[in-house]
């Protein structure tokens, strides 16, 4: 008996079993990811309800922040272009992830909505200040030569009240509020164009003095060979 087992041929393995039995199992694999996801995209939802009142209190002319959850094999919710929340691999913690110029930055991990609610919260509020610093600071070299010479174009102090006018006066102020790096931008300019004029003076200087000696030398060559003729 143990040998007619022995002899009978055994059977080749199936594709068409093997093709059926994978696509069941991806299907039973597929049903599990979707719930997975499904309770991620939940858990982004609720804490995006919560940050409702924060986002509301956004000035009207900062656009830096579109909030919106973006599905995928990771659902995310973006606050801004560089700053995301995503679910941990438990799928109950929140991550608060920046992207930076050399690697992502985890500025918060909690299982609870109230502490990611509020890491959020102060992400924003330190984007709003660096925006503001930016703008408080986008005043231009030219823009500060410009008021520089305008104040001096104003007219000068009258010797009866040694006051200036007020138009000049706003014109120095306006130039004395300038930012340092912009004052250090300006007297930058003023230098590089008196080292160009004395450049340029310079130069005059050399080519007419090697005119000079051109003809000096010349002159003393027609007189060594023609002055004896």
């Amino acid at each position: 008996m143990e040998e007619q087992q022995r002899d009978a041929p055994k059977l080749a393995p199936s594709l068409a079993s093997a093709i059926r039995r994978a696509r069941i199992e991806g299907a039973e694999r597929s049903d599990v990811v979707a719930e997975l996801r499904g309770a991620e995209i939940a858990r982004l939802e609720i804490l995006r309800d919560a940050l409702g009142p924060v986002l509301a209190q956004i000035p009207a002319g900062a656009d830096l922040f579109d909030t919106g959850i973006v599905p995928g094999e990771r659902p995310r919710l973006f606050i801004d272009m560089i700053g995301f929340v995503e679910m941990a691999h438990d799928r109950r913690t929140y991550k608060f992830i920046q992207d930076t110029r050399h690697c992502r930055v985890v500025m918060a991990e909690t299982e609870r909505l109230e502490t990611a609610v509020q890491a959020v919260t102060d992400y924003i509020a330190r984007r709003l200040v660096e925006r503001e610093k930016a703008m408080a600071s986008d005043m231009t070299i030219e823009q500060a030569a410009r008021a520089f010479s305008d104040a001096k174009a104003m007219p000068a102090l009258t010797p009866a009240n040694d006051v200036a006018p007020p138009t000049q006066a706003a014109a120095l102020d306006a130039v004395a509020a300038l930012p340092p790096r912009a004052r250090r931008g300006w007297f930058a300019t003023a230098l590089l164009f008196t080292i160009e004029a004395l450049g340029s003076v310079v130069l005059f200087a050399l080519l007419t003095a090697a005119f000079y000696f051109a003809w000096k030398a010349g002159e003393a060559w027609w007189v060594a060979n023609y002055a004896k003729i």
